[in-house]
């Protein structure tokens, strides 16, 4: 598992490079150098003291040892000397593996500062690892910082799902396996685990080593964690062989050797190839294919060569199409695509799915959620699983949707408990083995549905979509369930033109709200509303004695002694009537579809009545827990001792961002860039949110004079939103962060004024009652930096300030239970509902503790 001193040392490195290397994969190429070069000569050292001799640095190679280089005493510009001259050298060493000596046959210093080379050289050599695993741990995490969008459309695929797919695929010891797009080789690595950990003695935990507990940590699981004890020598020299990759880029493939080598491949099979136009390996086959292709195509389209079977000069198509048509006769594939394989209706799409489906290639679709490339793009994409044997043999595929992959899908990507990775791995993997099997392939699942191929080819266009095929079961209940129209029906209300609204006591209900006042013509409230158009399928009750409506329906019971209205309330928001909306402009609800689609369960009246009490109940606690959200201010008691200064005196920085001709332009971001642009959308009331980023590049960020963030700002929203507050601690994972004009940051003195107590500040009704009367415009609200320089701070002592933030912080955590107190009764709501259909489990422990 990687270690946090690593991983500040890694970011640390491209700070200290940033100004002189500003292109992160040339930084990740300078880091990677410097890690090989140190970690020969740790390996010399640990030879020498083992009583063996050197084996890098030898001869008149030993005047390049790192530990020479590095040594006290040693001037800058003799530093800079003699590591530009090994570099240059390295290639001639002997004594170095040929894998080695291709690291270094182009490698060279880009800079000639020896003070940048000193800094550099320094956090480098404070790196400690007394094996490969834990520098591939930090090379692992170092290849992260390309997880962006190349110039080919290339990402970096997340360990996780890359676990995922391969434990779907399982490849053996007996197969060769291929990545054609091998990137950084995650694909071939994971493998090469799996192999491992499949040929391990077990031992208590199952795998011979200590338990992998959640997806964080199992994303950074390293192979040599297994000992492959039962593999013979025979079976890891063919492994050895059968573990290949190509990829187009001359750097990837060096970054893919280095990572191969240090997770044990002492001669890894990776070569530059340019698969889509070259036809020198097309008849190389293999059993198992594992692949994240390009998505985007170059300017003009791919000009393929003439062997493929779809024609076609997009890249994600003629990727498929070759793993497809390089599969071996029972050989197995998954493939990450972009959603337009699995829907669009040009021709070249269709032609490749019908060419999947016919061809007996394809077995499953599985769709991930839209975020799992966060933060360098959110595209949707699905993964295809091809397995020859399992295609032949049935006459349907299985379509799966995951929701939850085991991490949230902001920016952060922070871990989540809930993946459904595992049951879709079980459900499926069971589903292929068993039509593989020739058995009676059953998919049960509630993530998944097996699909006839017959329905998939049926208008021609292959959809690979699995909500297009998902049937909605009919829902059941105990109780008689009748026509929605039976039960009550949905009138419209009176249109009522502007000309006709005046002042009056009754709001007019609108599909979009409030719209006007009006006196007559009302209805008799209490009420339900439903959407009619734009909030089509919205349902709404209506607390008020009299009120006219507008373009929208309202709720009439047929029988008012046979139904409660407020069971009726908590039914229909059971019913998911939005989906029903349909239209081609503003989408609207049509009440005949209602009427036909739906049915209502109805107990007797008393039941009702119970089922009503019960929710309304819970209803009371959510209330309760939403007002002491919403309410919640910190409040700082003042002591009239404390001096009380404005800002333009309290012993703060303030600081705006960079306007005019230094603002970045549209052309200055980019996923791939360096450092992180903050807009006022990314501060919200309590913190800092990155689900939606932008970047700017390096060189723009050194053109930038003003705004960069340093550990302890705090940032202010002054426009739009304003007072919305963040503070740039260490719980902020990003480094190189720079905010926009909308927004301000605060250098506290820290002597004097705790980074913590100014975010409390503005968190407070002290600050906001300030606020109120300092802010400005009401088209567009701000809080102009004269305004706000004479808003005062109350500022106690600093150990005072510290108090006071601990007695906040435990009020917030009381506060902040209340979220949870939401989520466990909207579940108890959402079972008393289930239970009139007929579909719920009794409750747990907990839930009847809570």
């Amino acid at each position: 598992m990687l270690d946090t001193d690593t991983k500040r040392r890694i970011n640390t490195c491209r700070d200290i490079l940033v100004g002189k290397v500003p292109d992160p994969k040339s930084q990740v190429e300078q880091i990677t150098i410097a890690l090989i070069y140190k970690f020969m000569d740790d390996m010399d050292l640990e030879a020498e003291e083992m009583g063996f001799a050197r084996k890098f640095f030898t001869g008149e190679f030993e005047r390049y040892a790192w530990a020479r280089l590095v040594a006290p005493g040693i001037g800058g510009q003799e530093m800079l000397n003699t590591y530009s001259e090994a570099l240059a050298r390295m290639v001639e060493n002997a004594e170095l593996p040929e894998l080695f000596r291709s690291i270094f046959r182009n490698a060279y210093l880009p800079y000639r500062d020896p003070e940048t080379l000193r800094s550099f050289l320094r956090e480098i050599n404070g790196f400690t690892y007394d094996h490969s695993e834990r520098l591939g741990d930090a090379f692992e995490y170092l290849l992260s910082v390309l997880g962006s969008q190349g110039d080919a459309g290339q990402f970096r695929t997340p360990r996780h799902i890359i676990d995922f797919m391969v434990e779907i695929i399982d490849p053996t010891k007996q197969e060769v396996i291929l990545d054609p797009a091998c990137g950084t080789a995650g694909f071939l690595i994971s493998s090469y685990k799996h192999i491992l950990k499949a040929n391990s003695t077990p031992t208590e935990d199952g795998n011979g080593n200590s338990a992998v507990v959640d997806a964080a940590e199992a994303a950074l699981e390293s192979p040599l964690r297994y000992k492959g004890d039962l593999l013979t020598p025979e079976d890891r020299e063919r492994l050895a062989g059968n573990i290949k990759g190509y990829d187009i880029s001359p750097d990837m493939v060096r970054l893919s050797l280095v990572n191969l080598y240090l997770h044990g491949f002492l001669d890894p099979k990776v070569e530059e190839y340019d698969t889509l136009t070259s036809e020198d390996k097309w008849g190389q086959t293999a059993d198992v294919i594992l692949a994240n292709p390009p998505f985007m195509s170059p300017k003009g389209g791919i000009r393929p060569h003439n062997r493929f079977q779809v024609q076609s000069k997009r890249s994600e198509v003629l990727f498929v199409d070759y793993m497809a048509e390089h599969l071996n006769p029972n050989g197995r594939a998954a493939i990450v695509v972009p959603e337009g394989i699995i829907f669009q209706s040009q021709g070249a799409y269709c032609e490749l799915r019908r060419m999947l489906v016919e061809g007996k290639f394809l077995a499953a679709v599985i769709s991930l959620p839209a975020g799992v490339f966060n933060p360098y793009s959110g595209v949707k994409t699905s993964i295809l699983i091809l397995d020859r044997a399992a295609a032949k043999a049935s006459d349907s595929i299985a379509f799966f949707k995951i929701e939850n992959d085991g991490f949230g899908l902001g920016a952060q990507r922070r871990a989540v408990k809930g993946s459904q990775l595992p049951q879709v791995k079980s459900e499926l993997g069971a589903w292929l083995a068993a039509t593989r099997g020739g058995g009676e392939a059953v998919l049960n699942s509630s993530l998944g549905i097996a699909v006839e191929k017959a329905l998939v080819a049926g208008d021609g266009q292959y959809n690979l979509s699995g909500e297009r095929y998902r049937k909605e079961e009919a829902r059941t209940s105990a109780f008689p369930m009748l026509r929605f129209d039976d039960v009550c029906t949905l009138e419209y209300g009176s249109s009522l033109p502007k000309s006709a609204r005046r002042d009056g006591p009754f709001p007019v209900m609108g599909s979009n709200g409030v719209t006007g006042f009006h006196d007559e013509y009302a209805v008799e409230g209490p009420a339900i509303v439903v959407g009619r158009k734009g909030s089509a399928g919205e349902v709404t009750w209506v607390d008020v004695n009299c009120f006219p409506i507008d373009t929208t329906y309202y709720l009439k019971q047929r029988d008012p002694t046979a139904s409660d209205l407020r069971y009726l309330y908590w039914i229909l928001r059971s019913l998911d009537l939005p989906a029903l909306r349909g239209g081609a402009g503003i989408p609207g609800l049509n009440r005949t579809d209602v009427y036909e689609k739906h049915k209502i369960p109805l107990p007797p009246l008393e039941v009702q009545r119970e089922i009503v009490a019960e929710i309304e109940g819970y209803q009371k606690v959510i209330d309760g827990a939403r007002a002491v959200l919403e309410n919640y201010r910190p409040h700082i008691p003042i002591d009239p001792t404390w001096p009380t200064p404005t800002f333009e005196d309290a012993p703060c920085q303030i600081i705006d961002g960079d306007r005019g001709a230094n603002y970045p332009s549209k052309d200055d971001f980019a996923p791939a860039g360096y450092c992180l642009f903050l807009n006022t959308g990314n501060v919200r009331a309590d913190g800092f949110r990155f689900d939606s980023v932008e970047f700017i590049s390096a060189e723009k960020d050194n053109a930038l004079r003003k705004g960069k963030l340093q550990r302890g700002d705090v940032v202010l929203t002054t426009r739009g939103t304003v007072g919305n507050i963040g503070i740039f601690d260490d719980t902020v994972e990003y480094d190189n962060v720079r905010i926009n004009s909308g927004m301000l940051i605060f250098r506290p003195n820290a002597a004097a004024l705790s980074s913590a107590y100014l975010f409390q500040f503005f968190r407070s009704e002290n600050f906001g009652t300030q606020k109120a009367r300092a802010m400005s415009g009401s088209a567009q609200p701000q809080l102009p930096i004269r305004s706000l320089n004479q808003i005062k701070i109350p500022l106690p002592p600093l150990e005072n300030q510290q108090a006071i933030v601990a007695e906040i912080e435990a009020e917030q955590a009381l506060v902040a239970a209340n979220r949870e107190l939401i989520v466990r009764f909207e579940a108890k709501i959402e079972k008393a509902i289930a239970r009139v259909w007929g579909g719920v489990d009794e409750a747990t422990p907990e839930e009847a503790a809570a």
